[in-house]
């Protein structure tokens, strides 16, 4: 038995709001799947003083900055984001894991799932009731995983760093997006290719836009241009005031 109240069922729970949390999130909702995220409110990425190896930033930019402008991305997608921690995920019928997962989490109602995409080093401690694979190498435990991210348990898999990838942002994105694209093509979505194309590059070819895909006007493609250049415009016209978080070993002399 589980305590509190159920919600509706969501198609993915992304366990995790850093980076590969997010890129998972931003092709899932794109996709059409119902998408929540659960931040547990920061991410290691946050430690960075400057983010200085992601491509299109030839002077680097700052990481929380980075962490809001993708988050904002993922919320423009449709993915919904709950603050809180995920402690437990469990099958909602072990005769049956078609049935998707229950998630319990800490001081709130169990969320329900049909697929849960873990993204959230360094903590997998929840995933023990699930037979996923995990790999202790010292004090930290990672999640054995396919080329695609999924674990040994369908319907459940791991995107970044918790999957054993490489500590790296670039890394992280490009796995998470990798892993969400997995939960789509495993969901059976109507999705072809994330892909916004020139008027006519499909339907000149006497064919129909396949799902995902968006055929758009040389109009529309000026007005998100635009929409896209003030986006940037608004978010680097003042300095981040919000400083780097240390690692939780150093101890900081309080001023």
């Amino acid at each position: 038995m589980h305590g509190g109240l159920r919600r509706s069922m969501r198609d993915v729970c992304i366990v995790g709001g850093g980076v590969s949390g997010l890129a998972a999130s931003i092709f899932t909702a794109r996709a059409g799947l119902d998408s929540l995220v659960v931040d547990g409110g920061e991410s290691i990425l946050a430690r960075n003083a400057s983010l200085e190896n992601y491509p299109g930033f030839p002077d680097g930019i700052d990481a929380r900055r980075y962490l809001q402008l993708t988050r904002e991305q993922a919320r423009n997608a449709g993915a919904a984001f709950e603050l809180g921690y995920v402690t437990r995920v469990e099958p909602r019928d072990e005769s049956d894991l078609e049935a998707g997962f229950v998630l319990e989490t800490e001081g709130g109602d169990p969320l329900e799932a049909r697929r849960v995409i873990a993204a959230s080093w360094s903590n997998s401690d929840y995933l023990v009731p699930l037979d996923v694979g995990r790999i202790q190498r010292g004090s930290k435990h990672y999640v054995s995983v396919d080329e695609a991210g999924r674990t040994a348990v369908d319907g459940v898999y791991a995107a970044g760093r918790i999957a054993n990838e490489p500590h790296q942002s670039i890394v992280a994105a490009g796995h998470g997006a990798k892993v969400g694209l997995a939960a789509i093509h495993d969901s059976n979505a109507n999705f072809y290719h994330d892909w916004v194309v020139p008027e006519g590059y499909f339907t000149g070819r006497d064919r129909e836009v396949p799902p995902g895909c968006e055929e758009i006007d040389d109009a529309e493609r000026r007005a998100r241009d635009e929409r896209a250049r003030e986006t940037i415009r608004e978010a680097f016209a003042d300095p981040l005031e919000e400083q780097p978080t240390m690692h939780p070993s150093v101890e900081l002399d309080e001023e």
